[in-house]
């Protein structure tokens, strides 16, 4: 969909008016709270978090406590006791886009509502196959792209957290190893609102019958443009390099030596073989169907939202 096709059916904000909608939501985050919450290589400062999170939180909010309103009056009409399912909120973009980060922001704040205190936040990276069964099927250099995932796990968590009461468990998946961690599991407490965050989380489905953006109440889509995209996954990548990949447990340990401009050079090929790739094929198609777009600047800032119209 062309941009002028897209933003018809958005509103859309500068961030002065877009700040203008916090009204009085309060600021609970502190600095040393915002640091925790913070990536590799994704700056966020609290004037981010006050001009472009509040309004979003206090949005999302107010759409949580319609949910619940609509169902307690589903329930009336049921003679049913009052209670309704956790709120879903899903969040997809780009590698290096800044994705993590976000969510953890965006899950701290809402958690900080009193309406809904318990705030989950579970990544679509447990639900990818292991490595073993992605190298049997020659799917190792396509890895977070749609087929490389478990879709009918996936949208048995989903189904699960939207119809049970009691814990639900999902696999780990650890970035050191690169594969998911035989064994171990997070666990998931009926949450009031739950924060789901991937790659391709809002694509149409059609290698199973429920399409795993049927369960979303709410999705955001964090966009940005192409170059400034890679420049923040090679700039990741680099650091990586100084860091984890020095571990000798890291998957990508054969690139800790490697001189800057040959790590440079590496960097940009995965981004233009694999990751460039997955994004204009798939992940870039489902943006408009997200609830709102943040429109992210070359140094991480949010210099422009699209709220949907209907």
């Amino acid at each position: 969909m062309g941009r002028s096709k897209a933003l018809s059916a958005y509103m859309i904000f500068d961030r002065r008016e877009w700040a203008a909608l916090r009204a009085n939501t309060p600021l609970t985050l502190s600095e040393a709270d915002l640091a925790a919450l913070r990536g590799l290589n994704e700056p966020i400062e609290l004037d981010e978090v006050a001009n472009v999170y509040l309004p979003l939180s206090r949005l999302l909010n107010l759409h949580v406590a319609a949910a619940r309103n609509l169902g307690r009056v589903k329930d009336a009409f049921l003679g049913r006791p009052v209670g309704g399912p956790p709120y879903i909120i899903a969040v997809a973009g780009s590698v290096a886009v800044g994705k993590s980060t976000f969510a953890r922001v965006i899950r701290s704040l809402l958690a900080r509502w009193p309406d809904h205190p318990r705030v989950e936040l579970v990544t679509t990276d447990g639900f990818l196959y292991p490595n073993r069964i992605l190298e049997e099927r020659g799917l190792m250099r396509r890895k977070g792209f749609p087929e490389t995932y478990d879709l009918t796990r996936m949208v048995e968590f989903l189904a699960a957290v939207k119809s049970t009461d009691g814990d639900l468990a999902v696999p780990v998946y650890s970035h050191l190893t690169y594969d998911i961690v035989p064994g171990e599991r997070k666990i998931v407490r009926q949450p009031d609102v739950l924060v789901f965050e991937g790659l391709n989380v809002l694509q149409s489905g059609h290698m199973t019958p429920t399409v795993v953006s049927d369960f979303f109440d709410f999705s955001v889509y964090l966009d940005a443009e192409e170059a400034d995209i890679e420049m923040w996954y090679v700039e990741r990548f680099l650091i990586l390099q100084r860091t984890a990949f020095q571990n000798a447990s890291s998957y990508f340990r054969h690139y800790r030596d490697l001189p800057l401009d040959q790590a440079q050079e590496v960097a940009r090929a995965v981004w233009k073989e694999i990751n460039l790739v997955n994004l204009r094929e798939n992940i870039l198609p489902t943006r408009s169907r997200a609830d709102v777009v943040l429109r992210k600047r070359a140094d991480h800032s949010v210099g422009e939202i699209w709220l949907r119209r209907t």
